[in-house]
């Protein structure tokens, strides 16, 4: 059984797979992840390795002690990965944009695959049919858009998501949520017709915090999957685990 730990930039997410099955799930926060870490250990008898991403934002004595309790895997760019890296700055790729690409050689084997990650940011990934990842694109999430709206003016407030009523908007309101909603909508809609032109067989996964809140607006076909970074550390770790 594997554990997977995903630092991301608000909570720590952590996974238990008995093979490619996801057995437990929860969001911590860092102050509290060794503690959650050993109830997973005690909870689940065969945990033995582990997976780290985004190690940077654990101090070294976290993972001095989740190295003792576990077979540790920590994800960089030396890591050995299931795909054929061609982004010109290999160093520079982000781990969780090497998870979601590794799900997709997964899952989605000799397939042109566009992987969109709505979160923070919002990033897009291909990988084409012969394995070969390629690059992509890396935009403002849907809360950075809205608190810059806020951030960098004077009088514009700082709203909560919400689906727009219409593309025009009729008050500062309704307008700030068509700008970001419409236009995060939009651009994803206009990314991947932009791909088709290329590979009209395009595989599109949706994944990440705002992708539910997304994908009902979409008018392009997409697979929705909340748990495909998750599932990718998992299928990095049996990768090089040699299973």
């Amino acid at each position: 059984m594997n554990l997977i730990i995903d630092v991301g930039n608000t909570f720590v997410k952590l996974a238990v797979f008995k093979s490619n099955r996801l057995m437990d799930k929860t969001s911590v926060g860092l102050d509290s992840i060794i503690a959650e870490i050993k109830q997973l250990k005690g909870n689940f008898r065969g945990l033995k390795r582990a997976i780290v991403s985004s190690v940077g934002r654990l101090n070294d004595e976290d993972v001095d002690t989740i190295g003792k309790i576990f077979d540790l895997l920590i994800l960089d760019s030396e890591t050995r990965l299931p795909f054929t890296n061609l982004y010109k700055t290999p160093k520079t790729l982000g781990v969780d944009r090497m998870a979601l690409v590794s799900a997709s050689v997964n899952q989605f084997p000799e397939n042109n695959t566009l992987v969109i990650d709505a979160g923070t940011c919002i990033t897009y990934d291909f990988v084409n049919a012969k394995n070969e990842y390629l690059g992509g694109a890396i935009s403002p999430g849907l809360r950075m858009r809205y608190k810059s709206l806020n951030n960098l003016t004077a009088n514009l407030p700082l709203l909560e998501t919400e689906v727009p009523k219409n593309i025009i908007g009729t008050s500062t309101k309704h307008s700030i949520h068509s700008g970001v909603v419409s236009g995060i909508v939009n651009e994803m809609d206009g990314a991947i017709a932009t791909y088709k032109l290329n590979y009209p067989d395009l595989t599109v996964i949706l994944t990440g915090g705002d992708a539910k809140f997304l994908s009902k607006q979409l008018k392009s076909s997409i697979f929705a999957n909340p748990n495909f970074l998750l599932e990718g550390l998992n299928f990095i770790l049996q990768f090089n685990s040699n299973e």
